[in-house]
């Protein structure tokens, strides 16, 4: 387990990233109080994770965070076939 305060947040950002990756849990922390915590999705053992990457894409957009083609990546990523715009399809390999 890690903490990073805010301003190392900001300014190492891939420093954090890459512990959470590692199997680590990384603490955000807000004027010495915990704040939020980074964990790489890989790590939690999701029964589902490619419908979670999806649903995480679509409220996303949604909430006008990224783009659709940010989306769409993101979704696709997850082995998803997208088939019309608001409609997504899991593919199952």
């Amino acid at each position: 387990m890690r903490a990073v305060n805010i301003r190392q947040l900001k300014t190492s950002h891939s420093v954090a990233l890459a512990a959470a990756r590692g199997g680590g849990v990384v603490v955000v922390m807000n004027r010495d109080h915990p704040q939020a915590l980074l964990v790489d999705l890989e790590q939690l053992d999701v029964p589902d994770l490619p419908a979670v990457r999806v649903a995480l894409a679509v409220s996303l957009f949604r909430s006008g965070s990224v783009s659709a083609g940010f989306a769409a990546r993101v979704a696709v990523t997850a082995n998803v076939k997208l088939a019309r715009v608001g409609e997504v399809r899991l593919t199952h390999p």
